[in-house]
C-alpha cells in the first residue's frame, strides 16, 4: 500500500497544493507550528477513522473558509487509487469516483498505523490505554470483535447499576447470577482473544525493537489476567465467574465489578524491568514505536498488504541509532516521518525530504 500524493485546499494552515511521495522514506521537516502534523493528519484520515488528533471536522478548515478538501491517489489491492473528502461540519467521502455513505467506507481500502506523542501513555500510562491499544489493533482483524467489546461493556454497567442498588432487593443473589454468567461468558472470550493476539504481536515487537536498538536492549510483553486459561474460553469463563463470585462481597461494598476483562494489561519490560517505572525516555519511545510497527506487520499478514507507517515527532528523544533505524532500515515500508532538527535529516540516505513553512510544503530532496 503505497501513498503517491496528496492534494489539500483548505486545510488548516496548508497552503493549497498537491504534494507527490516517494514509496519508500518521506521526511516532513520544519519548525514547529508550521504544519508538519497538518500533513500527516490530512494523509491519515483517508483510514476512514478519526484525527489522531482527536480533532472536529470545523477545526480542519483554515479560518475564513466554508469548506476544506483533500484528494489522495494511492496504490492498493493492485492498482491506482483516488479518494477524496470534503469536510464541512461533516465528512462526505468518495472512492474512485463513487459516493460513499461516510468516511467509515475508507476502513480498509487505505491502511496506515500512526505513532503520534499521545502513543507514549501506551508505556507512560495506566492499562486502560494499553487494552484500548489492543481491541484498537485486534477490531482491525477480526471484524466480529469490536461487538463483543460493546456487548461486555453493556452487560458490564448493568452490574455495576445493580451492585449500587440494596442487596435486600427480593430475588437480588439469583439476579446477580445472570450477571455473572452473561458477564464471564463475553469476558472470556474476549481476555483469550487479546492473549492470542499478544502471543502473536510479541515475536515481532521484540525483533522491531532490537533493531531499533541495535541488540543493546531487550523487550518484554507478557499479558496480564488473573483467570486466564489460554487454550480454553470455557474453563476461562468458568474461573471468573467464580472470581466474581469470591469478591461479590467487595464489588457489593464498592458498587462496581473489580474483576473481569476491564482489568487486564500488557506488561511492558525492558530488560526484564518494568518500561513504566525504569525505562529511559527513549527505551520508551522505543518501546511503543516497536509496538506500532509489530500492529503493522500483522494488519499486513491479514489484510495482504503493508500498511503506511506516520510517525509524528517521533525522531526526539532517540539518539543516533535509533534515529539511523527509522531513516534508512526500514526496507519494504512507506514511512513518514516529522522532525524539527535539520541535522536529523542529514542522516537520510535515500528517501525524500519535504520541508514544510508557514503551511507551503515544499521537495528539497
Amino acid at each position: 500500500m503505497i501513498a503517491r500524493r496528496i492534494f489539500t485546499q483548505n486545510y488548516r494552515n496548508l497552503v493549497s497544493d498537491e504534494i507527490e511521495f516517494a514509496d519508500g522514506v518521506n521526511v516532513i521537516s520544519g519548525r514547529n507550528g508550521q504544519g508538519k502534523t497538518n500533513l500527516l493528519e490530512s494523509l491519515c484520515l483517508f483510514t476512514g477513522v478519526r484525527s489522531f488528533r482527536g480533532a472536529k471536522n470545523l477545526e480542519m478548515i483554515a479560518k475564513g473558509q466554508k469548506y476544506s478538501r483533500i484528494e489522495l491517489g494511492f496504490f492498493a489491492e493492485k492498482r491506482d487509487q483516488t479518494a477524496s473528502l470534503v469536510i464541512t461540519d461533516k465528512k462526505q467521502a468518495t472512492l474512485n469516483g463513487v459516493r460513499l455513505a461516510a468516511a467509515t467506507g475508507f476502513i480498509g481500502r487505505f491502511c496506515a498505523v500512526v505513532f503520534s506523542p499521545d502513543n507514549m501513555s501506551l508505556v507512560r500510562g495506566g492499562s486502560a490505554e494499553r487494552r484500548r491499544f489492543l481491541d484498537a489493533a485486534i477490531s482491525q482483524q477480526y471484524p466480529a470483535y469490536p461487538r463483543l467489546l460493546v456487548e461486555y461493556n453493556r452487560i458490564l454497567a448493568q452490574r455495576n447499576a445493580f451492585l449500587k442498588k440494596s442487596a435486600s432487593t427480593a430475588g437480588f443473589e439469583s439476579m446477580l447470577e445472570i450477571w455473572d454468567e452473561n458477564l464471564s461468558a463475553t469476558g472470556a472470550k474476549i481476555s483469550c482473544k487479546r492473549h492470542e493476539y499478544v502471543a502473536r504481536l510479541c515475536g515481532r515487537t521484540e525483533e522491531i525493537f532490537e533493531g531499533i536498538s541495535s541488540g543493546r536492549d531487550k523487550v518484554g510483553l507478557r499479558y496480564s489476567c488473573g483467570f486466564l486459561h489460554p487454550d480454553s474460553v470455557s474453563e476461562t469463563a468458568a474461573s471468573l465467574k467464580s472470581q466474581l463470585e469470591a469478591h461479590r462481597a467487595s464489588d457489593l461494598a464498592q458498587g462496581c465489578t473489580n474483576y473481569g476483562a476491564h482489568r487486564d494489561d500488557l506488561n511492558i519490560t525492558v530488560n526484564d524491568m518494568a518500561a513504566r517505572s525504569y525505562a529511559s525516555q527513549g527505551q520508551k519511545r522505543s518501546c511503543v514505536l516497536a509496538l506500532k510497527l509489530a500492529e503493522a506487520s500483522l494488519l499486513e499478514q491479514s489484510a495482504g498488504e503493508r500498511p503506511v507507517a506516520v510517525l509524528d515527532d517521533v525522531m526526539s528523544e532517540l539518539d543516533g541509532m535509533r534515529q539511523d533505524y527509522l531513516l534508512n532500515h526500514m526496507d519494504g515500508w512507506q514511512v513518514f516521518i516529522s522532525c524539527c532538527d535539520p541535522h536529523t535529516v542529514k542522516g537520510l540516505d535515500k528517501g525524500r525530504i519535504i520541508e514544510v513553512e508557514g503551511g507551503r510544503c515544499k521537495m528539497v530532496q
